[in-house]
């Protein structure tokens, strides 16, 4: 699942550690974000695909914030309207959208996290070991500091 798509206490204690942790290591850290759709979610599938379609356009980060900024607002009829807001083409993201061309690479991001032991929202690889949860900057950045200091 997205972090988009956290409930806003967890999106709160998750994204402000890692905007934290990227501006203390800028060239020793890089940020990857993967899909993790939860099947519970009903939303989720679509609104990682939407975060897709939007990237291929230079907005993922913009998709990202409207997703994050409207939780309770998030469906395909929304996606499209917000890309139209963010002046993104909206012939082309719509038909990116409908046309599922994002499903496979959703997939196989799910695919990727769950044969890695990932199995829930959010998760997080420090040269590939799984941090789980929402954990605080302090936290992350002991993982950081070991995994650097392990590479030297």
């Amino acid at each position: 699942m997205p972090a988009y798509l956290l409930p806003e206490h967890i999106r709160r204690r998750f994204h402000q550690p890692v905007v934290d942790v990227m501006k203390a290591y800028p060239t020793q850290v890089k940020y990857i974000i993967k899909n993790f759709p939860l099947s519970f979610h009903p939303e989720a599938q679509k609104a990682a695909e939407a975060s897709e379609c939007a990237s291929e356009q230079g907005k993922f980060w913009e998709m990202h914030d409207k997703m994050f900024e409207n939780q309770k607002l998030i469906g395909i009829a929304q996606y499209k309207t917000w890309a139209r807001e963010l002046k993104l083409n909206g012939s082309k993201f719509d038909s990116c959208l409908d046309s599922g061309k994002y499903a496979s690479k959703v997939q196989a991001d799910f695919n990727e996290g769950a044969s890695k032991g990932v199995n829930g929202t959010p998760a997080t690889f420090i040269n590939g070991q799984l941090v789980s949860g929402a954990l605080p900057y302090a936290s992350i950045k002991q993982v950081i500091d070991q995994a650097l200091a392990d590479a030297k």
